[in-house]
This record gives C-alpha cells, sequence and structure tokens, in this order.
C-alpha cells in the first residue's frame, strides 16, 4: 500500500471509528501525524485527497475539519465522474436508473404529499400537449427530481440525480428522431402521477419502470 493510502486508511479508520465525527476539527498537523505514525508529507497528501471527495473541509488560517458527510456532498465526487462518461455507456446509465428509479418512485407513493403532486400535475399542465423537446426534458428532469426527492431517502435521491445528466443527451435525441416521443412520454408521466395519486406502489413502480425502459429500449434499437 502507497504511504498516501496508508495515510487515507488511517484518517478513515478515525472517523468511521467515531474517533472524529461530522464537524470536528483535526489535531494540529504535526500532533496527528505523530499519533498516526506518518510523515507530514504523506498526512498532507491524504488530507488534500479526501478534501476533494469532500470528506475534509480545509479552511485555510483555521484548520482541517470533518464535513457534515451529508450522502448529498459526498456523492459530488460521484457527479464529477460520471460527467466523464463515454457515449457507449449510456446505455448502463439507463440501466442503473431502470433499477433505482421505479423503487425510488414506489417509496414515493407512501410519502409524498398532496400539495408536490399538485404543483407536479400543473408543471405537466403548463407544459401543454405540445412541447418543444428541449421543454419536454427539462420538465422530464424535474418531474423526476420532484418525486425522487419525495421518496425520503437521500442517498437513492442523490445517485439519481447523478445518474440523470448522462442520459440527457439520449432523450433529446429520441425527442428529435421518434415520431411519438413527446406523446408517449407525457402520457407515461400522467400515469405516474395518477399512480402516485392512488397511493399505488406497484403501479407507480411499474409505469416509472415502462417509462425508463422506452428510452432504453429505444436507443438500444437505434445503436
Amino acid at each position: 500500500m502507497a504511504v498516501t493510502d496508508e495515510a487515507i486508511e488511517k484518517i478513515k479508520e478515525m472517523i468511521v471509528s467515531g474517533a472524529l465525527r461530522p464537524g470536528d476539527r483535526l489535531p494540529k498537523e504535526s500532533e496527528l501525524a505523530a499519533e498516526l505514525g506518518l510523515s507530514r508529507n504523506s498526512l498532507r497528501e491524504a488530507v488534500r485527497a479526501l478534501s476533494l471527495i469532500r470528506i475534509l473541509d480545509v479552511r485555510q488560517g483555521d484548520g482541517t475539519y470533518v464535513t457534515s458527510l451529508d450522502p448529498q456532498l459526498l456523492l459530488e465526487a460521484m457527479s464529477f465522474v460520471v460527467d466523464f462518461h463515454r457515449d457507449d455507456t449510456v446505455l448502463e446509465f439507463l440501466a442503473v436508473r431502470r433499477i433505482l428509479e421505479p423503487a425510488a418512485t414506489a417509496m414515493a407513493a407512501a410519502r409524498i404529499e398532496d400539495a408536490q403532486l399538485d404543483a407536479l400535475s400543473a408543471q405537466l399542465d403548463a407544459l401543454g400537449p405540445n412541447p418543444s423537446v428541449e421543454e419536454l426534458v427539462a420538465c422530464d428532469l424535474e418531474f423526476h427530481r420532484g418525486i425522487v426527492q419525495s421518496a425520503g431517502n437521500s442517498v437513492l435521491c442523490s445517485l439519481l440525480d447523478g445518474l440523470s445528466g448522462p442520459t440527457t443527451r439520449a432523450r433529446v435525441w429520441r425527442g428529435l428522431t421518434q415520431e411519438d416521443a413527446v406523446s408517449r412520454t407525457l402520457h407515461e408521466h400522467r400515469a405516474i402521477l395518477a399512480a402516485l395519486r392512488d397511493r399505488d406502489a406497484e403501479a407507480a413502480r411499474s409505469w416509472a419502470t415502462v417509462h425508463i425502459a422506452s428510452v432504453e429500449q429505444w436507443l438500444r434499437s437505434t445503436l
């Protein structure tokens, strides 16, 4: 194991064990290096690496702190990596989304508030029956984000938020080239919303699966 990797592991162990908690300030560099049996250079590199993935927060002139360790904060690093996807991996992103998002939609059926359902319905009404592809895709992103946020699981929400970006271009492409893509998407959104209003988790799950799978199936046949 490289020296820097060893330093990262030792700091991670302190956080996992509870010796360092969210919001805690790390001991002075010289003290922590001596406590962990590390050189100050390797400790410094480890701190730099952990700050990049939002585990630590280096505050100039103040010290280094453990962040809140909030899932959304930690998963920002995944979103950064996802931004570098290749076009030939879009199907894989869609496949993962097809596994996770129907589960989140089913969870939302029991938790989503009537006011949120009304807001989603108003959003679809404002879009009208013949939106542009760009308007539809923008609405699609907000529609799904609103439902997933209502599932009550911040980790799942952050994961799906990170996965939605790489599939945006495929959605636009489908809307421009598939004859009934816009009307089908609007119909599926209404069906998902109706299932959520009925508090029918399995119907919500099924419609969400159909909705995402249709994009995946179209892209697979096109490629």
